[in-house]
């Protein structure tokens, strides 16, 4: 990567311990932040020779950050790459590789906040129509599925989620959500009634491979599922029920809290059952509730608009 290529793998290293361990972050973010410091080291080599770990300074930073600006990355990938940057030189602050921090003053793009897509509730029953029952991996699906929008699952937390977490008595599932965080979230009778017989008619016949026993949704093979295997079965599903959306796994939790908000649920409430840190997070989907109002007002109030 440069010259001083040995000091840097050596504080990569030490930043990759760092945030699995005291940060507890998730594997595809660590990944991500490792991506960013690589690509910095790369730069700062290539363009500014003479300039070590401890030398960089934030005129190097900036002339780094227009640089990721003429690759045409986006503003979100952008200020994903500064976040990691900035939290690499934290690290070094803290190891006391270096005195001065020289991200401080750095600032991320401006991102324009999208409105997630989200299904209707006829969309959704339309999804869900599409699957064809007669199948095992249709029946695992339709399970999968009715969880991931019963409980406003990330799809990672869906594949993951484990029969010994299953509390469908008391209508609840502990979920491990980002950061090994966990949480209680209830679970609607509908799931609970398709993953009873997943488990009944479909799971309970299958040779599952060693490792992969507690693991509730599995491939054919007897393993874990994959994150791009719930994205395919996703997107063949979009294809056969007609629905013209973007769709994706995150679509379903949008949709979930989407629906939550616009029959009144407490922001509170919806922040928690998402595993969101911050309320802020949560509060995007009151800007869809603002519109589904006003849609609402301008079809049944005889003296709006008017």
């Amino acid at each position: 990567m440069s010259k001083d290529s040995p000091v840097w793998a050596a504080y990569i290293k030490g930043f990759k311990a760092y945030l699995q361990l005291e940060r507890s972050m998730s594997d595809n973010t660590v990944e991500a932040y490792l991506r960013d410091v690589h690509m910095l080291g790369e730069y700062i080599y290539n363009e500014h020779n003479n300039v070590s770990l401890t030398q960089v300074e934030q005129k190097h930073l900036q002339s780094f950050l227009a640089y990721i600006n003429e690759l045409e990355l986006t503003a979100n990938t952008q200020a994903r790459v500064l976040s990691g940057i900035k939290a690499f030189f934290r690290y070094l602050m803290l190891e006391e590789v270096v005195r001065d921090n020289p991200t401080e003053l750095l600032e991320a793009p401006k991102l324009k906040r999208a409105l997630p897509v989200f299904l209707s509730i006829e969309e959704i029953d339309q999804l869900f129509a599409a699957i064809d029952h007669s199948t095992p991996e249709g029946q695992r699906n339709r399970a999968m599925l009715e969880t991931m929008y019963s409980c406003g699952l990330r799809v990672s937390e869906l594949i993951g989620l484990k029969l010994s977490n299953l509390y469908l008595d008391v209508d609840f599932v502990r979920v491990i959500g980002k950061g090994n965080k966990e949480r209680l979230v209830p679970i609607g009778s509908t799931a609970i009634k398709q993953i009873e017989l997943y488990k009944d008619h479909v799971r309970s016949h299958m040779n599952i491979k060693p490792g992969h026993e507690d693991i509730l949704f599995l491939n054919r093979r007897g393993s874990q599922l994959s994150r791009v295997m719930v994205f395919t079965i996703l997107k063949n599903l979009t294809a056969k029920s007609g629905i013209k959306k973007n769709i994706h796994p995150h679509t379903l939790r949008h949709s979930f809290a989407t629906h939550l908000v616009e029959a009144g649920a407490d922001l509170r409430a919806v922040q928690e059952m998402m595993g969101h840190k911050s309320i802020t997070t949560t509060e995007i989907y009151t800007h869809l509730d603002r519109s589904f109002l006003r849609d609402t007002l301008a079809k049944y109030h005889p003296r709006f608009g008017k």
